[in-house]
Protein backbone atom coordinates (compact mmCIF):
# COMPACT_ATOMS: atom_id res chain seq x y z
CA UNK A 1 0.00 0.00 0.00
CA UNK A 2 1.62 3.41 -0.84
CA UNK A 3 0.20 6.98 0.65
CA UNK A 4 -0.04 10.27 -1.78
CA UNK A 5 0.25 13.45 0.37
CA UNK A 6 1.40 16.93 -0.38
CA UNK A 7 2.75 18.95 2.54
CA UNK A 8 4.04 22.43 3.56
CA UNK A 9 7.42 22.65 5.16
CA UNK A 10 5.34 22.34 8.38
CA UNK A 11 4.00 19.21 7.23
CA UNK A 12 0.53 20.43 7.32
CA UNK A 13 -1.33 19.22 4.43
CA UNK A 14 -4.92 21.23 4.72
CA UNK A 15 -7.22 23.97 6.15
CA UNK A 16 -10.92 23.96 6.37
CA UNK A 17 -11.06 20.92 4.43
CA UNK A 18 -8.80 21.97 1.26
CA UNK A 19 -5.54 21.75 -0.05
CA UNK A 20 -3.41 24.46 1.29
CA UNK A 21 -2.76 25.76 -2.37
CA UNK A 22 -3.41 24.67 -5.87
CA UNK A 23 -0.40 23.58 -7.99
CA UNK A 24 -1.15 22.32 -11.39
CA UNK A 25 2.29 20.72 -12.21
CA UNK A 26 1.24 18.76 -8.61
CA UNK A 27 -2.19 17.94 -9.60
CA UNK A 28 -0.93 16.51 -12.95
CA UNK A 29 1.70 14.37 -10.70
CA UNK A 30 -1.18 13.14 -8.78
CA UNK A 31 -2.96 11.99 -11.40
CA UNK A 32 -0.26 10.51 -13.33
CA UNK A 33 0.78 7.82 -10.22
CA UNK A 34 -2.96 7.24 -9.30
CA UNK A 35 -4.98 6.77 -12.59
CA UNK A 36 -5.94 3.13 -13.41
CA UNK A 37 -5.27 2.78 -9.85
CA UNK A 38 -7.33 2.13 -6.54
CA UNK A 39 -7.34 5.32 -4.12
CA UNK A 40 -8.73 5.07 -0.27
CA UNK A 41 -9.88 8.63 1.43
CA UNK A 42 -11.95 10.27 3.85
CA UNK A 43 -15.55 11.26 3.32
CA UNK A 44 -14.19 15.04 3.43
CA UNK A 45 -11.80 14.43 1.15
CA UNK A 46 -13.98 12.87 -1.19
CA UNK A 47 -16.42 16.16 -0.89
CA UNK A 48 -13.37 18.41 -1.37
CA UNK A 49 -13.27 17.17 -4.69
CA UNK A 50 -14.56 19.45 -7.45
CA UNK A 51 -18.47 18.67 -7.40
CA UNK A 52 -18.07 16.06 -4.98
CA UNK A 53 -17.68 13.30 -6.95
CA UNK A 54 -15.29 10.75 -7.09
CA UNK A 55 -12.21 10.79 -9.49
CA UNK A 56 -12.50 9.48 -12.61
CA UNK A 57 -10.25 6.45 -13.61
CA UNK A 58 -9.71 5.31 -10.33
CA UNK A 59 -11.45 2.56 -7.86
CA UNK A 60 -12.62 5.14 -5.42
CA UNK A 61 -12.72 3.97 -2.07
CA UNK A 62 -14.60 6.16 1.12
CA UNK A 63 -14.07 5.21 4.43
CA UNK A 64 -16.36 7.28 6.91
CA UNK A 65 -18.16 6.74 9.59
CA UNK A 66 -21.50 7.69 8.17
CA UNK A 67 -23.52 4.50 7.93
CA UNK A 68 -26.10 5.91 5.75
CA UNK A 69 -23.15 7.56 3.61
CA UNK A 70 -23.61 6.85 -0.32
CA UNK A 71 -21.47 8.69 -3.26
CA UNK A 72 -21.90 7.34 -6.94
CA UNK A 73 -19.06 5.93 -8.02
CA UNK A 74 -17.60 4.88 -4.49
CA UNK A 75 -17.14 2.26 -2.67
CA UNK A 76 -18.39 2.96 1.02
CA UNK A 77 -16.31 1.40 4.17
CA UNK A 78 -17.17 1.97 7.71
CA UNK A 79 -13.87 0.81 8.84
CA UNK A 80 -10.26 -0.21 8.08
CA UNK A 81 -10.91 -4.01 8.56
CA UNK A 82 -13.70 -3.32 5.95
CA UNK A 83 -11.20 -1.48 3.59
CA UNK A 84 -8.52 -4.17 3.94
CA UNK A 85 -11.47 -7.07 3.08
CA UNK A 86 -12.28 -5.03 0.43
CA UNK A 87 -9.13 -4.77 -1.14
CA UNK A 88 -8.47 -8.83 -0.34
CA UNK A 89 -5.51 -10.20 -1.87
CA UNK A 90 -6.40 -8.54 -5.45
CA UNK A 91 -2.35 -7.23 -5.63
CA UNK A 92 -3.82 -3.98 -6.92
CA UNK A 93 -1.72 -0.95 -6.18
CA UNK A 94 -3.47 0.97 -3.84
CA UNK A 95 -3.02 4.98 -2.96
CA UNK A 96 -3.79 6.55 0.35
CA UNK A 97 -4.96 10.00 -0.01
CA UNK A 98 -6.34 11.51 3.20
CA UNK A 99 -7.33 13.27 4.79
CA UNK A 100 -5.30 13.84 8.21
CA UNK A 101 -7.07 10.89 10.26
CA UNK A 102 -7.03 8.05 6.84
CA UNK A 103 -3.31 8.59 6.58
CA UNK A 104 -2.77 8.26 10.13
CA UNK A 105 -5.03 4.98 10.39
CA UNK A 106 -3.33 3.65 7.29
CA UNK A 107 0.52 4.81 6.89
CA UNK A 108 2.04 1.82 9.12
CA UNK A 109 0.76 0.10 6.44
CA UNK A 110 2.25 1.70 3.79
CA UNK A 111 5.57 0.54 2.47
CA UNK A 112 6.17 3.81 -0.05
CA UNK A 113 4.86 7.25 0.39
CA UNK A 114 4.73 9.59 -2.88
CA UNK A 115 5.56 13.02 -0.79
CA UNK A 116 5.43 16.53 -2.10
CA UNK A 117 7.18 18.77 -0.19
CA UNK A 118 6.24 22.86 -0.81
CA UNK A 119 8.60 24.86 0.37
CA UNK A 120 6.53 27.68 2.27
CA UNK A 121 4.26 27.37 5.17
CA UNK A 122 0.77 28.11 4.68
CA UNK A 123 -1.73 28.77 7.57
CA UNK A 124 -3.35 24.75 8.08
CA UNK A 125 -5.59 22.50 11.09
CA UNK A 126 -4.55 19.40 9.25
CA UNK A 127 -0.95 17.70 9.16
CA UNK A 128 0.80 14.60 8.24
CA UNK A 129 3.51 12.74 10.36
CA UNK A 130 6.65 14.02 9.72
CA UNK A 131 8.69 11.02 7.83
CA UNK A 132 12.32 12.41 8.09
CA UNK A 133 11.98 11.99 12.28
CA UNK A 134 11.34 8.64 13.41
CA UNK A 135 13.90 6.36 10.95
CA UNK A 136 10.83 4.66 10.08
CA UNK A 137 11.30 6.00 6.22
CA UNK A 138 14.28 6.94 3.81
CA UNK A 139 14.07 8.89 0.57
CA UNK A 140 14.72 6.43 -2.11
CA UNK A 141 13.91 9.21 -4.75
CA UNK A 142 13.03 12.81 -5.41
CA UNK A 143 12.25 14.97 -8.31
CA UNK A 144 14.19 18.60 -9.35
CA UNK A 145 12.46 21.13 -7.61
CA UNK A 146 10.18 22.95 -9.33
CA UNK A 147 8.11 25.93 -9.14
CA UNK A 148 4.61 27.76 -9.85
CA UNK A 149 2.85 30.72 -8.95
CA UNK A 150 5.80 31.73 -7.27
CA UNK A 151 5.82 28.53 -5.26
CA UNK A 152 8.94 25.99 -5.24
CA UNK A 153 7.85 22.77 -4.54
CA UNK A 154 9.25 18.84 -5.08
CA UNK A 155 8.44 15.42 -4.94
CA UNK A 156 10.16 12.42 -2.61
CA UNK A 157 9.57 8.98 -2.70
CA UNK A 158 9.84 7.49 0.79
CA UNK A 159 10.12 3.50 1.35
CA UNK A 160 9.85 2.10 4.57
CA UNK A 161 12.92 0.91 6.24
Amino acid sequence: MNAIVVVDENWKIGRDGGLLVHLSGELKYFKERTYGKTIVMGRKTLESFPGKKPLPGRRNIVLTKQKDYSAEGCSICHSKKDVLELLGEAGEEVFVAGGESIYREFLADCDTVFLTKIYAAFPADRSFPNLDEGGEFSIVWESEVQEEKGIRYQSFQYVRN
